[in-house]
């Protein structure tokens, strides 16, 4: 793919041109800067038949050519990345997802991610294939995912008719999901709606609520959060029930009403000190609920001790 540069363009560091690029191009959606980085460094992306730095200066003469590979690698499988299952039959998994473990592989992370413990463990999995066009972005039998620090409950399908069929349930809104979480504050209204649409942000590492001026492509968003406790030293234990499912949705929605998740560096708000005991953002996937094949279907994901022990903090303060 060759690229063309514009007036706009010119003097921009090399991995900021690509991102501005890819803003509105679906094959690149999933790309963030650090990964245009790694496709630079691994000489996926040339500057005139070169492999330069990604720090770069663009010009007008440039010829810019990216080549990134499409699905040829093999998933590696890892034995050693345990399955913490919550449920299993023959068409689909839940497992609890512990926090500091990504979902897939990416250009970072090759062989530590529970895809790579699932092929392990599950080799048919493999066989699932999805529709995204490059390697980095294969994930058999996940039909949705979870950040990397975010811990809980995850569905694993088994076979491709579970696969397509869970696909077509979430993208018809039928799965639900509660999530716990500990926050900065204490909302107002005890029961409310978040309705905001979201957005990326031009470095494509954020999401952000959708304006006006906005320049990336604007998805809706919908959340639904209630209060189940709250602290005397302004902390609040809240459930969110994402409607729809946006990247980082509830993190910032709940940070677009003053009220971030504490732990939480990427949306967090300056008004409130972080809090050093808080080892990651404090979300916990703890409830799915759904109906498969007309079976209904209802999983709990116990909450974990490192969310448990900042609650137990919060309570102590």
């Amino acid at each position: 793919m060759n690229l063309t540069i514009e007036q706009k363009n010119i003097n921009q560091r090399l991995d900021k041109f690509l991102v501005d690029f890819s803003l509105n191009k679906e094959e690149f959606k999933n790309f963030s800067r650090g990964d245009f980085i790694r496709a630079i460094k691994d000489g996926f992306v040339r500057v005139n038949g070169e492999i330069l730095k990604p720090s770069y200066r663009v010009n007008s003469v440039d010829k810019i050519e990216i080549n990134i590979p499409e699905k040829s690698e093999k998933i590696i499988p890892n034995p050693k990345i345990k399955l913490d299952i919550i449920f299993e039959n023959e068409n689909f998994l839940i497992i609890n997802k512990p926090a500091g473990i990504q979902i897939h592989p990416d250009f970072n992370e090759k062989e530590n991610t529970i895809v790579n413990g699932l092929i392990a463990h599950y080799p048919q999995i493999a066989e699932l294939e999805s529709n995204e066009i490059f390697s980095f972005q294969q994930r058999p039998g996940i039909v949705h995912r979870l950040d990397k620090e975010t811990s809980g409950v995850l569905i694993i399908a088994k076979n491709k008719k579970t696969f397509l069929e869970f696909k077509k349930m979430f993208q018809e809104k039928t799965v639900h999901k509660k999530y716990l979480t500990l926050v900065y504050g204490i909302p107002e209204e005890k029961e409310g709606i978040i309705e905001k649409p979201l957005a990326r942000t031009t470095n494509y590492r954020k999401q952000t609520i959708a304006g006006k001026k906005t320049k990336t492509k604007i998805r809706s968003a919908i959340t639904h959060y209630k209060v189940l406790e709250k602290f005397k030293n302004n902390f609040s234990l809240t459930e969110a029930s994402p409607k729809t499912g946006r990247t980082h949705q509830i993190r910032v929605h709940l940070s677009s009403i003053g009220h971030p998740i504490i732990g939480d560096k990427l949306y967090s708000k300056k008004i409130y000190p972080p809090f050093e005991k808080a080892p990651r953002h404090m979300l916990h996937a703890h409830e799915i609920e759904f109906t498969l094949f007309n079976e209904k279907f209802h999983f709990t994901a116990p909450i974990p001790n490192d969310f448990q022990k900042v609650l137990e903090e919060i309570k102590n303060i």
